[in-house]
């Protein structure tokens, strides 16, 4: 549909205008523009009002321990919370934290937080750091605790945005775990490794290799 103006050459459709545009053309509309321009108003406020809902967040925000329980237990129902704590002299966290800013701008519906460990718990090991926690209506749904669970010293953007999607917390357009040909290519080796060893022994390294796995990965 199209604005009855007078001179063809001025004529716009409605969906080539912004809200505003629409506001300052009212004088020209006739009555059946008029409600038809009033519809697509209404359909564009919704539009961007859920486009603002969706795009809430957008950025890594540091709190402090007093803000915990506010910012993250007592986050908006239904918004998934991801919080890394963290210390400044830990170059993993310094890492884990140049991430998390670039994630929060590529997932904005949720919500990324950042806090110095000691804010929150006191004596907290250093050799669980990074840890990071996933939130939603106030339950705990994943978890990462130390260097090797947020997936080693060189850890990857991609990595750490596969490992925060499996706990649901974002939707990654990725379509597979990025670190899948590692996991693969050290299952091969240790396999290749334990070729000569009778069966009870490769039962055990079986065992072993499960155990490292689940360490590392």
């Amino acid at each position: 549909m199209v604005l009855h103006l007078q001179k063809e050459a001025e004529v716009k459709p409605y969906e080539s205008m912004t809200l505003n545009e629409l506001k300052e053309a009212e004088d020209e509309f006739d009555e059946d523009d008029m409600k038809a321009v009033e519809k697509y108003r209404q359909q564009r406020l919704q539009e961007w009002k859920s486009l603002q809902k969706r795009q809430k967040y957008g950025e890594l925000r540091e709190i402090s321990g007093d803000q915990y329980i506010k910012e993250v237990t007592n986050a908006p129902k239904n918004v998934w919370v991801i919080i890394h704590l963290y210390r400044s002299s830990i170059p993993m966290c310094v890492l884990v934290n140049q991430h998390l800013n670039l994630l929060a701008r590529k997932f904005p519906e949720t919500k990324f937080v950042k806090a110095i460990v000691n804010s929150c718990i006191q004596n907290y090991h250093d050799r669980c750091l990074p840890t990071i926690f996933v939130y939603k209506n106030g339950q705990i749904k994943g978890r990462l605790i130390g260097v090797t669970e947020c997936g080693g010293a060189n850890l990857k953007l991609e990595e750490l945005e596969w490992k925060l999607a499996e706990s649901g917390a974002i939707k990654t357009d990725l379509e597979e775990n990025p670190k899948k040909d590692i996991i693969n290519m050290m299952i091969s080796s240790i396999r290749s490794t334990s070729v000569h060893d009778d069966t009870n022994s490769t039962g055990s390294n079986t065992d072993e290799t499960k155990c490292f796995l689940s360490r590392m990965f």
